[in-house]
């Protein structure tokens, strides 16, 4: 059993957006462990233990998912599509967390299953609030399914 288990896996391409998130994580004590991915496809590596992460035990998940949409190699509606449909990883709590304010990106990522969608905020200090808020509701209050 691993001793100190991926909390967090954070699915982000745009280094200042990673570097603001993992900042408020540090800042406020939250995450113990976050594991990120740069694009989809190492995504989907780390959550089913493919790839250069084969061997590894993908029953330990993280406790939620957070996924950027615009994503290299394969993008986050495609990464949400894929962890909904494979039982390992159907049931992991998923937020979408983006730029996008579109409509049809919205409604087709609440189609897919995923469990919150949340617009980045531009501002600094908005940005870690959020990013505050998101690790203490996801780690300390949610209450996620057992693998």
């Amino acid at each position: 059993m691993d001793s100190n288990p991926v909390e967090i896996l954070l699915v982000e391409d745009n280094p200042n957006d990673l570097r603001l998130a993992l900042h408020a994580f540090r800042k406020h004590n939250l995450a113990n462990a976050v594991q990120v991915a740069r694009d989809g496809v190492e995504a989907l590596d780390y959550l089913l233990g493919t790839g250069p992460f084969a061997g590894r035990d993908v029953a330990q998940r993280p406790k939620v998912v957070l996924l950027d949409l615009k994503l290299p190699l394969l993008d986050g509606t495609e990464v949400l599509e894929r962890i909904r449909s494979d039982p390992r990883t159907k049931t992991l709590p998923v937020v979408v967390l983006t730029s996008s304010r579109e409509e049809p990106d919205i409604e087709k990522c609440y189609r897919l299953g995923v469990n919150s969608y949340i617009v980045k905020p531009v501002d600094f200090d908005q940005f870690l609030e959020v990013s505050r808020q998101l690790g203490f509701y996801w780690l300390m209050i949610n209450q996620p399914p057992t693998a």
